[in-house]
């Protein structure tokens, strides 16, 4: 067979197919981010700061209060979303040196940077802080209290995701970082119908956000000035509101407790901002996996593992 003849063979034969299969490693990772997706606990442990069970404290709150809830739960998210768009670079801005609002950005990040510090420990602290004045006088601080825990909350969020490789100059990633407020969202007990955000999995859930997401990154991305009232962002933190708002109803069932005072309230904060470190952790975990073999790879790995966890 002359060379052009094996060329010609060759080219009809089917391009390989590459290795998408996941390292021991990552696949460690993956199976963890599964159990923690897929599987929530943090009703268990506000049971637990709190001294007593979800289902005793009560599943339902009064009227007055899930109004309350609501109203403090649109704010924070409003706050995140200032937040974290705050920290987009901005390379087509209207100053003439091009670099003013670079430069208050940065300088707002620095600043929240010296304040907070770093590290799960010290946003822990802070947050057991806020829940302690929570705890100490009631729903009536929850206006003031919520947006503190939650910019704590989304500083956290954040570390975590550079530490998976996410990069955060960028309004997806800035974005990603908000986005896990409606993934923590989810609880082992939702009944609501009608709503994909309603659904248990992890990716229907990523799926329902996608479109507002997408849309809410384009808009941030186009604009020097950003606009918080946009339709586009309006969208996004309403529907990340909507799932925030599930876990904060139990944090405020939890913290209910009449006993629980100042002390409990720490407690409930902590265990509030724990399971969003690990909601973070898990889906920044699956995003790295998905930018290195692929999100189809990555999806299939993870149907095997939720299978075997025995998750419908």
């Amino acid at each position: 067979m002359s060379t052009s003849d094996l060329t010609r063979a060759d080219a009809t034969l089917p391009a390989p197919i590459p290795e998408t299969a996941l390292s021991d490693a990552d696949l460690a990772a993956l199976r963890r981010a599964v159990q923690v997706l897929e599987r929530p606990s943090l009703a268990a442990r506000l049971s637990s700061a709190a001294g007593a069970p979800l289902d005793i404290i009560g599943r339902s709150l009064p009227a007055p209060v899930t109004e309350a809830v609501g109203r403090s739960t649109e704010a924070a998210m409003r706050g995140a979303l200032r937040v974290a768009l705050a920290t987009l670079p901005r390379k087509d801005v209207v100053p003439a040196d091009g670099t003013e609002i670079e430069a208050v950005a940065a300088k707002a990040e620095s600043r929240l940077t010296r304040l907070l510090g770093s590290g799960d420990t010290k946003h822990k602290a802070f947050a057991a802080l806020s829940g302690a004045l929570g705890g100490a006088f009631g729903l009536a601080t929850l206006a003031v209290e919520l947006p503190v825990s939650t910019t704590l909350m989304l500083r956290s969020i954040a570390e975590i995701a550079r530490e998976e490789g996410e990069n955060l100059e960028t309004p997806e990633g800035a974005l990603a970082c908000v986005q896990v407020f409606a993934l923590g969202g989810r609880t082992s007990t939702e009944t609501e119908a009608g709503s994909a955000l309603t659904e248990s999995g992890y990716f229907a859930v990523r799926a329902a956000l996608a479109k507002t997401l997408a849309e809410a990154a384009r808009y941030a991305g186009s604009k020097t000035l950003l606009d918080q009232s946009a339709p586009a962002l309006i969208r996004f933190t309403a529907q990340i509101a909507a799932r925030f708002g599930l876990v904060v109803s139990q944090k405020v069932a939890a913290q209910a407790v009449p006993v629980l005072g100042a002390f409990g309230g720490a407690a409930v904060n902590t265990a509030f901002m724990s399971h969003f470190q690990s909601t973070a952790r898990a889906h920044f975990t699956v995003r790295r996996l998905e930018r290195t073999y692929g999100a189809a790879a990555v999806r299939a790995a993870y149907e095997v593992e939720k299978a075997a966890l025995g998750v419908a």
